[in-house]
């Protein structure tokens, strides 16, 4: 028997070391960011329904999406909700789709699977799943230590790191939906023999 896991966090918080993780120990793993990319490639309909939406500014000279303009639009001045909203129907309906593409051949393979859906908004978007889970984990770390991570290895200011967490389903939220929280914060060590528990215990279930 299949087990769906939906992993989220916020940014910065620790999710794809933990995800990295998961992966190591056998789990499929699903990176939504992954499809975020792959939908709006250059040619894609996702890129064309973009650019029809937020104009030629959405393209770089190559063709291709100008992430840091986008990201200008949607997470920062005074129409950055309507147009984050905006985005998000474009991109969302797409990404699922591939989503459960890649679960079904998961499966296809190995029907008794830990499938992993590494979804950085899933608190935001939970309803609008074409899935339900099994067990959801979030990776959590103080936001000081994400701004620090962010301006540290993202090139952002100490303000774009800040209306980055701003934009993201607060904490307390992806705790309400979670069954297990991971602490980044503690020794890599320490998080990791957590996570081999989690996994421990789905193993169990598929047998």
């Amino acid at each position: 028997m299949m087990i769906r896991i939906g992993l989220t966090g916020g940014i910065a918080a620790g999710k794809s070391t933990v995800a990295a993780h998961l992966r190591e120990l056998g789990a499929v793993l699903i990176d939504y960011d992954a499809l975020a990319r792959k939908v709006v490639e250059p040619g894609s309909a996702g890129l064309r329904r973009i650019v029809d939406r937020f104009g030629p500014g959405a393209l770089d000279k190559q063709g291709a999406l100008n992430r840091r303009w986008v990201a200008q639009h949607v997470f920062s001045g005074p129409n950055a909700e309507s147009e984050r909203r905006a985005l998000d129907e474009i991109e969302h309906p797409l990404i699922y789709e591939l989503a459960a593409e890649a679960e079904t051949r998961a499966l296809a393979i190995d029907p008794n699977a830990i499938v992993v859906h590494d979804i950085p908004l899933l608190a935001e978007v939970m309803d609008d799943l074409p899935f339900r889970f099994d067990h959801i984990i979030t990776v959590e770390a103080p936001d000081d230590v994400r701004v620090k991570r962010m301006t540290r290895t993202r090139g952002m200011s100490e303000r774009q790191a800040l209306d980055r967490i701003a934009h993201q389903p607060s904490r307390e939220k992806r705790k309400e939906i979670a069954d297990a929280v991971v602490d980044s914060s503690q020794s890599m060590e320490r998080m990791f023999e957590y996570v081999d528990t989690l996994m421990r215990q789905w193993r169990l279930r598929t047998r």
